[in-house]
């Protein structure tokens, strides 16, 4: 590689539908993600490739897709846009109204491609009515299979949930990639030209040295967490970001590009009522999914 490459990563985009009301959505995200791919079509050069990072939409909904898919039309980018599948998405949703697909819509959504002489590898981290992220049967062969092929490219890696750093607490386990799943990754990846993983899930920039690979999390556009606070809870603020990843021939680095907020408290919760607040939210997403 002799030129400088450069690419947007977009996470937790959250796309609501207009036709419902979501007491759990707790920004315009709709608004926000009009004006970031806005701010995109004026970068220069123009990047070649967007990843979407998971949770595309807030509940996971046709409409909500429906919603993503026209604000994506009406942007009129003259790139491709990939999409990984986090916990607020829902497969019986995406494939019909994002791929057009009828067919087997609750399979893993892992896919691959090769864009401007990087070989982009997308996983599939969701678990049905879970937060946590894993991988299911047969995720792992795939991903075994697609780091053989184009072994000559650098290979970048997205994914809703990012690898553990720490796998010493289970009451954790729910902010990342299981720590099996973790293990098992770290295994797979090992002596392949893996020059970046892209997650989101945990709403705050985040940029980590994982056994030698360089793992970003990105805010996304619903809601930043305050970090300031993580002793106490959780404390969701008004905060929204993308980032730009430029590839030199030194390595991969990230810009990030935040939008102008306020800080002001959208939503909070201890770590007291955490539990509750996990099983709550798993409960009402399983009710959703059966009442339709």
């Amino acid at each position: 590689m002799t030129e400088n490459l450069t690419f947007v990563h977009l996470t937790d985009l959250h796309v609501g539908n207009p036709a419902v009301e979501d007491s759990h959505l707790y920004s315009d995200t709709s608004t926000t993600l009009r004006r970031i791919l806005a701010e995109i079509k004026t970068l220069q050069p123009q990047p070649k490739f967007i990843v979407a990072s998971g949770d595309l939409t807030n509940q996971g909904d046709a409409g909500s897709y429906e919603n993503l898919k026209a604000i994506i039309a009406e942007a009129g980018l003259d790139m491709p846009v990939l999409y990984a599948l986090g916990n607020h998405d829902r497969r019986d949703g995406f494939y019909p109204t994002m791929l057009g697909r009828t067919g087997n819509v609750t399979a893993p959504y892992d896919h691959a491609e090769v864009i401007a002489g990087i070989h982009v590898i997308v996983l599939d981290t969701s678990v049905p009515n879970k937060i946590g992220g894993a991988f299911e049967p047969g995720q792992l062969e795939w991903l075994t299979r697609e780091l053989d092929q184009h072994a000559e490219l650098p290979k970048l890696l997205v994914m809703h949930h990012a690898p553990a750093l720490d796998t010493h607490n289970k009451d954790m386990e729910w902010e990342s990639l299981s720590y099996a799943d973790t293990e098992a990754l770290r295994q797979a990846v090992s002596g392949k030209n893996v020059i970046g993983i892209l997650s989101g899930h945990i709403h705050y920039d985040r940029v980590s040295n994982w056994y030698g690979i360089p793992t970003v999390v990105g805010i996304g556009q619903h809601a930043a967490t305050d970090v300031l606070w993580l002793h106490e809870g959780l404390r969701m603020l008004e905060g929204a970001a993308f980032a730009i990843g430029t590839l030199r021939p030194s390595g991969l680095s990230i810009t990030f590009a935040p939008q102008a907020a306020t800080r002001r408290e959208l939503h909070s919760f201890t770590w007291v009522g955490m539990t509750e607040a996990l099983k709550k939210y798993e409960a009402d997403t399983a009710a959703m999914a059966a009442a339709e």
